[in-house]
């Protein structure tokens, strides 16, 4: 059999757009390479963030705000209330856990900060928890506040919740959560191959 000759569309075709079989070393190094960047940059980015907590005496990577941990509380706040059957009916309770609250900030170290704390009875009778979010919304459900017999448990339970808002222990998970989402990223870059996506 005798082989055609490929015509010169075909070679010049081949010259332009080179077979997929033709090795591609060098676009593996830079995806590797740009992976590296993204590492770096995501590190970096962590570890120049570090700020000096003057009620926790303690060195914190943190890349957020006082002003945006206070906002971003305000923001979540309502869908909190929301998903814990609102604010619970009952003025009298709601009003020791003001007090309580308020007079915890007052005497602590939590007065020295900006943050705007609020304290809120939740309806919830089911669930037994108390938290807190960025920037100063603290929260007790119906469910735990029935458990407790004294102000002075009421006084344990919503000093700790103040102690993760000046802790800042919010911010920190966030900061560490942008560093593994950078990390992870520089990862996928450096490992992904366009021509074989499985």
């Amino acid at each position: 059999m005798s082989r055609q000759r490929p015509s010169t569309r075909e070679i010049l075709s081949q010259r332009a757009f080179p077979s997929s079989t033709r090795p591609r070393g060098g676009s593996g190094k830079a995806r590797l390479l740009i992976g590296l960047v993204m590492a770096l940059f995501a590190l970096f980015s962590y570890f120049m963030s570090s700020v000096y907590n003057p009620i926790t005496g303690e060195k914190q990577y943190i890349n957020t705000t006082e002003e945006q941990e206070i906002a971003l509380g305000l923001q979540a706040a309502p869908q909190m209330t929301a998903e814990y059957g609102g604010e619970h009916p009952d003025q009298r309770a709601q009003a020791i856990v003001d007090a309580v609250g308020k007079k915890l900030v007052a005497n602590s170290a939590a007065a020295q900060t900006n943050y705007p704390f609020e304290f809120h009875l939740l309806a919830d009778e089911q669930t037994v928890n108390g938290f807190a979010l960025p920037g100063g919304p603290v929260f007790i459900t119906a469910g735990l506040f029935k458990r407790l017999e004294t102000e002075g448990q009421l006084a344990g339970v919503l000093g700790h919740e103040i102690g993760h808002v000046v802790a800042r222990h919010s911010a920190q998970r966030i900061a560490k959560q942008e560093l593994t989402q950078g990390l992870t990223g520089a990862l996928v870059m450096s490992t992904y191959d366009p021509n074989d996506p499985t």
